[in-house]
């Protein structure tokens, strides 16, 4: 059963990358592009300054705060195993079309977080919640629709992506002799390892004492974490690349030459770097599926296009620094990309060759690392949605009964199969980004008046402070008013 389960979900994963998804990305993507005149380049240096404000209220999320959790769960082990993943698949080539789609994709990753700005709820101590399904109910009055898109990012963040992640930091430790050595376990059938087992059941308990404590203390802990991991992950490997100098110029060659090999791209489609690069660019920044502007809604801003910037920022972060970091750090070490050699153990041999032994660890450090950060950042954005189901805030009981299913489901997402796994998340986040893109299309004009009002008034040398009725809304907002 669970193998017809695998062929059924595969079926459907590469219909929706083939003929759906490239269309949809890409199409929406260059149209915010051109709408919004290249505001992903344009407001570049803006939303560095921008993510720096503090929040006028000391208890309110700040920018910064918000860009944590966003990025906790953009860079995640997709960065690393991902980022292997497409290249082990589809050749140098993946990694061009990654920055392609990261580059893209922060117009619509602009669009959707100033909309969840826009459309933000107030709660009872003063802050703000809010994200795409509550833009779904406000503009195109329409609850049913942001019920659904609520129930697939629940199965997405607590289902697809917190498994894909456990199974991505339990994979690492296949490449140390230890794995083989502790054996397995025969059950319902199948053999498990001793291992996965026994690190998913330490990982799933460290994920419930941290989760038990609550929202406010997920951003505070993800907005510890996420710096350091991320500073000290891209330091080892400018170090690595700066030990291989020699060798970048025909890494990048390869890159270019293989992403532009239309013979090969569209001789195997399904296998090649045009799709590996969307499929784990997508799941690497999240761009357009609606996931981030979950956390923008919770941030103090004096407009809603500060935190549009702000998510846009964490895009290029995700994709541009930490990706292509991966990505050179294990092409110029000189191991050659193939399928037989996907995921973490990929980028572990790369690191073998420049460090020797102590390079796997470091990457299941890392992984570590990228992990905790990522199953915390993707439950907090759950926890709005099922607020947003019920139609207030879930009590203590509901709330307990999710948090004891999320950390089964991190336990179980490290027994899986490779494809399996990485199939569940793509195909459910699919299913976010085809409702969420048409979405922020049909709404995008509220976006781009907001953007100008916001550059007017920086032209005219002020802070930006937003008014609903300035761009037509009238009383259609709870806080902008």
């Amino acid at each position: 059963m669970l193998e017809a389960f695998s062929g059924l979900i595969d079926i459907i994963s590469s219909y929706m990358y083939s003929y759906i998804l490239i269309i949809m990305l890409l199409g929406v993507g260059l149209y915010f592009t051109f709408r919004g005149k290249l505001v992903q380049l344009r407001l570049l240096p803006e939303s560095i300054r921008v993510v720096t404000e503090k929040p006028k209220d000391n208890n309110s999320v700040s920018a910064f705060q918000a860009l944590m959790v966003s990025t906790a769960s953009r860079v995640g082990t997709g960065n690393i195993v991902g980022v292997a993943t497409a290249i082990a698949g589809g050749g140098y080539g993946a990694v061009f079309w990654m920055w392609l789609i990261a580059i893209i994709g922060g117009a619509s990753a602009f669009v959707e977080s100033t909309l969840a700005q826009i459309y933000k709820k107030k709660d009872p101590q003063g802050g703000s919640y809010g994200g795409p399904s509550y833009y779904i109910e406000a503009a195109l009055h329409s609850r049913p629709l942001g019920i659904i898109f609520a129930i697939i990012l629940i199965a997405t963040y607590a289902g697809g992506f917190n498994m894909v992640c456990s199974f991505n930091l339990m994979d690492s430790f296949t490449s140390y002799s230890f794995y083989e050595a502790a054996g397995t376990i025969s059950l319902f059938g199948r053999e498990f390892s001793v291992v996965a087992l026994a690190g998913a059941a330490m990982l799933a308990v460290l994920v419930g004492i941290c989760v038990f404590g609550g929202g406010k203390r997920i951003v505070k802990v993800t907005g510890v974490m996420v710096p350091i991991m991320g500073v000290i992950y891209i330091l080892v490997a400018l170090v690595v690349v700066i030990l291989n100098i020699a060798n970048v110029p025909a890494v990048l060659g390869h890159i270019f030459a293989s992403a532009f090999d239309f013979q090969a791209i569209f001789g195997g489609f399904m296998g090649s770097c045009v799709m590996e690069g969307i499929k784990r660019g997508l799941y690497s920044n999240e761009a357009g599926i609606g996931s981030a502007p979950n956390a923008a809604a919770a941030a103090d801003v004096s407009h809603p296009v500060k935190q549009g910037l702000v998510q846009m920022l964490s895009v290029f972060i995700d994709t541009i620094l930490i990706c292509t970091a991966t990505a050179l750090m294990a092409l110029c070490t000189g191991i050659v990309p193939s399928p037989d050699l996907k995921g973490a153990p990929f980028v572990q041999a790369s690191l073998a060759n420049t460090f020797g032994p102590i390079g796997p660890y470091f990457i299941t450090f890392a992984l570590l690392l990228f992990a905790f950060t990522t199953l915390l950042g993707n439950l907090y954005y759950c926890e709005g949605c099922m607020n947003y189901i019920a139609g207030h805030k879930v009590g203590k009981t509901g709330k307990s009964i999710f948090n004891i299913v999320a950390v089964l489901l991190v336990f179980i997402g490290a027994q899986l199969e490779f494809g399996l796994v990485w199939n569940i998340a793509d195909v459910l986040m699919g299913f976010m980004a085809i409702i969420n893109l048409p979405v922020i299309v049909i709404l995008g004009g509220t976006a781009m008046r907001a953007l100008k009002d916001y550059t007017d008034q920086r032209a005219a040398g002020r802070d930006p402070a937003f008014k609903a009725s300035s761009i037509g809304l009238g009383e259609k907002t709870d806080f902008w008013n």
